[in-house]
């Protein structure tokens, strides 16, 4: 199709670009131009190939620098690699200004995992204390997950307004990191990494005489390809929204 959306992926020999390599193949109104993978050139694949859209499974130690020449070439980056810092999303955010080039961020791109942190930033109103527990696979780099620290976010801001339990002044660990890590929410966050895993994570909230548990499971990477799907349908808002960085899939559903 003459008017389909013009795809690279990065990271495309991985498992999850793979993976989205194969679900762009199928779909009739996009069209798959270019793969990238470590020691190839993405200047030169874009330059070459000049798509619309540029999909990063990457590396976070190379996300960085690849939504970076992406935008000033002038292709919109949709980008699942996880690791990057606040500091660094602010920057995609100033970059977009200043290409004029729309970007996509999203911390997770299976429906069922942004359906969980809007469940859970409603729950946070009236169920302030809470913490959350996210599992992956013995390979992912960053810790916590993309997921995790969004899901945190989501849940500080659905709990502004009301009070948590204080904890007790003394509490202390026998174990360094038994208690996890406190996200910039103060919502405690535990990483597990063993072998099965591909991305689960569950959120546990507590109050008088109950816990609510709210949980996602990817058993499989097919599970994140439908959001990637409607992403990339999104470019071409992306690309004509004036430069602005979307972050997190929600928004767009």
């Amino acid at each position: 199709m003459s008017d389909a959306i013009s795809v690279v992926v990065g990271g495309a020999r991985g498992r999850m670009g793979s993976e989205v390599v194969a679900a762009v193949t199928v779909e009739p109104d996009l069209r798959l131009v270019g793969e990238v993978d470590a020691g190839d050139s993405l200047s030169s694949v874009l330059a070459n190939t000049t798509p619309d859209a540029y999909v990063d499974f990457t590396l976070p130690d190379a996300v960085f620098a690849n939504i970076e020449i992406a935008l000033r070439s002038k292709v919109v980056p949709i980008v699942g690699t996880t690791g990057l810092s606040v500091a660094q999303i602010e920057q995609v955010r100033s970059w977009c200004a200043e290409f004029q080039t729309g970007a996509l961020i999203a911390p997770n791109f299976a429906i069922g995992a942004v359906l969980l942190m809007r469940f859970s930033e409603i729950a946070a109103k009236y169920m302030p204390d809470v913490e959350i527990i996210e599992m992956h696979h013995e390979r992912k780099l960053d810790a916590p997950s993309g997921t995790a620290s969004k899901t945190a976010e989501m849940i500080a801001r659905g709990r502004a307004s009301v009070t948590r339990t204080p904890l007790p002044s003394n509490a202390f660990e026998t174990v360094t990191g038994a208690r996890g890590g406190l996200s910039p929410g103060d919502v405690p966050v535990h990483s597990v990494r063993l072998p099965g895993f591909v991305a689960s994570e569950m959120v546990i909230f507590g109050g008088t005489g109950q816990t609510l548990t709210i949980r996602h499971d990817s058993i499989d990477r097919k599970s994140f390809m439908p959001g990637v799907i409607l992403a990339l349908r999104f470019v071409p808002q992306l690309k004509a929204n004036g430069g602005q960085l979307v972050y997190g899939l929600e928004n767009l559903i």
